[in-house]
């Protein structure tokens, strides 16, 4: 038996995969508050196909996805089908078991996106199948992969934090003018948009040189600009110690770290630490010594529809010798934010911890 299909087909209904996809969003809207746990998402159906229970992952230590909506659908569940983006969990850690409470809550089906990478988790699939519950597990593994999850689980496989890299820039690739300015190239929509974007992750790296062109708070602020309540921890890499005490990177707004060990080591420290997505902002030079390590997943570029012609591009030399070797990057969305392009591309790796 195949922990992705348990002990049915691993079809499932119109309906489920319609909840399923309710759960990548559940689980989206708790991503940067779970690490290192995975942002879950979940939705009980009960016998008649109503959803009566819905939850996400709760900060560590808490609730599961899968028990908060349990909870949620009380004696209901009882006859259902749980619906969740990861495979439930089976080992005891901070709290008990997800398969457990899936059992005593009397759910007969099973339907989930991905299968648990991790291998001190993983198994829950085979353990709820030989319990007599009906699984369906490997559904909308695209969409999975292009969710929080997905971040989540290219961590667990890598064994370091899931990089995006962000970058605001003009048409012709330019992140400042000759002279250094760069404020404001996008449009406040679009840097709003990098508020939200920075809510999601656990931390926020830069490089020295960036703090000093441009002394960025690095915060997450609301639509009113006012400070969010969870904050990302701000790194600053920063070996030869050039960022002065009063950057405003150490001003309030949340927890700030420098780096002054071999960037190499880095990201496995991160990890360490819990940490499981991480935004990149740093300027060409860092965003050039991340690509050329493997160490980007994904790109969020800020396109702004304007020219500059001369001034720093977004990326340094990535020792690219001809078209033949090309960095190409698998587009996953284009979205106009204000007077701007949001383009999102990942760099493409083999998935290794997901059954089809």
């Amino acid at each position: 038996m195949s922990p992705a299909t348990g002990t049915a087909a691993a079809q499932a209904s119109d309906g489920e995969l319609d909840a399923l996809r309710l759960c990548l969003v559940l689980g989206d809207a708790v991503a940067g508050t779970t690490s290192p746990n995975p942002p879950v998402g979940a939705v009980v159906l009960d016998a008649l196909g109503r959803t009566v229970g819905r939850g996400a992952t709760q900060p560590p230590g808490r609730a599961h996805a899968e028990v908060v909506a349990l909870t949620q659908a009380g004696n209901a569940a009882a006859g259902g089908t749980l619906i969740c983006t990861l495979e439930p969990c089976a080992h005891d850690g901070r709290t008990g078991p997800c398969t457990s409470a899936i059992q005593a809550a009397g759910i007969s089906r099973m339907v989930f996106g991905a299968t648990d990478p991790n291998p001190v988790a993983g198994g829950g699939a085979e353990v709820l199948g030989t319990r007599g519950i009906d699984v369906a597990g490997g559904q909308l593994l695209d969409d999975v992969r292009r969710s929080a999850l997905g971040r989540w689980l290219t961590a667990i496989e890598l064994g370091r934090p899931h990089v995006t890299w962000k970058y605001a820039a003009t048409l012709d690739g330019r992140v400042a003018a000759a002279d250094g300015s760069s404020r404001w190239i996008t449009s406040p929509q679009a840097r709003a948009d990098v508020h939200r974007l920075r809510g999601q992750l656990d931390a926020i790296i830069v490089g020295s040189g960036t703090v000093l062109a441009d002394d960025p708070e690095l915060t997450v602020r609301d639509h009113d600009g006012e400070l969010a309540g969870r904050q990302p921890l701000r790194l600053v890499l920063d070996r030869r110690g050039r960022v002065p005490p009063e950057a405003r990177v150490f001003g309030p707004g949340g927890p700030t770290a420098v780096w002054i060990d071999a960037f190499t080591e880095l990201l496995s420290a991160l990890y360490e630490g819990g940490m499981r997505a991480v935004l990149l902002e740093g300027g060409p030079t860092l965003a050039a010594a991340f690509l050329r390590t493997d160490c980007v997943d994904r790109v969020v570029g800020y396109l702004a529809p304007a020219l500059l012609g001369a001034g720093p591009t977004v990326v340094g030399d990535l020792g690219i010798p001809g078209i033949a070797q090309v960095l190409r990057l698998v587009v996953e969305d284009v979205t106009v934010v204000g007077a701007d392009v949001r383009v999102t591309a990942a760099i493409p790796r083999p998935a290794t911890g997901i059954e089809e």
